[in-house]
């Protein structure tokens, strides 16, 4: 069983709290959008990132000094995102450190795939991004994403549990055989009898499920079932083989 998800956009350096077991598997695709972010000039770059100029300065910056292999924070705790804050790896025991680095990877558009505790420098390259010279980042990567998220399992069909968001999600979707079992988990409200999802509560929740997850030693999609935080409940009427919808109680 596989999790994936979602980086988050604000990142930093924190080489004391834990430490990085591994390297990126795809280091040398890495160098070189890092060579080719490093031949924007800062208007190109801005322009690419969508953001203001405090923003883009300090991100421009990074790309200009950026190491890969020295001074390296683990992925799960150099991003700062709703998501994995409510995660909090930072207190896991030992136990759920080995469940996560077993179960769960981070999409990225400049790492491709990320173990929780490969060593990661901040960075700035969301997926869809056009990067015209590199090409769009979802040719860039193919199906190399879904190939690295599921080789171990390879032979007997995958399952993957979804968490990430949709523009992430689609890189591994798209390469879906009918082998594997893709599993996407939805956190939302019943509104007008539709489900209705709200970004900062799915990502706070997302966050919590990874949590239950490697607390629990979850192994089976039917465990997954039993997640009852932050006031959301399995909604058996809602859900599917495909789909497990958690609605908030209230």
């Amino acid at each position: 069983m596989k999790i994936i998800i979602s980086p988050a956009k604000k990142m930093n350096i924190d080489t004391d709290t834990l430490a990085c077991r591994s390297v990126p598997v795809f280091l040398d695709e890495t160098a070189e959008l890092l060579a080719w972010m490093r031949n924007l000039t800062f208007a190109q770059a801005k322009d690419l990132w969508k953001c203001n100029d405090k923003i883009a300065e300090q991100n421009y910056r990074r790309f200009q000094e950026m190491d890969l292999e020295r001074n390296l924070t683990p992925a799960v705790i150099a991003y700062e995102g709703i998501q994995y804050q409510y995660m909090a790896p930072a207190v896991f025991g030992g136990a759920q450190t080995d469940y996560i680095q077993e179960h769960l990877r981070v999409l990225s558009g400049f790492y491709g795939v990320l173990k929780p505790f490969d060593g990661v420098t901040p960075y700035r390259l969301e997926m869809q991004a056009k990067a015209s010279e590199a090409g769009d980042l979802y040719r860039f990567w193919g199906d190399k994403l879904y190939r690295e998220v599921t080789w171990e399992e390879q032979g007997g069909g995958s399952l993957i549990v979804n968490l990430a968001s949709k523009e992430y999600s689609k890189c591994v979707e798209k390469y879906l055989t009918s082998e594997d079992r893709y599993l996407t988990i939805v956190f939302g409200e019943l509104t007008d009898g539709k489900v209705k999802q709200k970004g900062t509560f799915a990502k706070m929740a997302r966050g919590e499920m990874v949590r239950y997850l490697a607390e629990n030693d979850v192994q089976e999609p039917e465990r997954i079932k039993g997640f009852d935080r932050l006031g959301y409940q399995f909604a058996e009427n809602l859900s599917s083989e495909k789909e497990y919808v958690f609605l908030k109680k209230g």
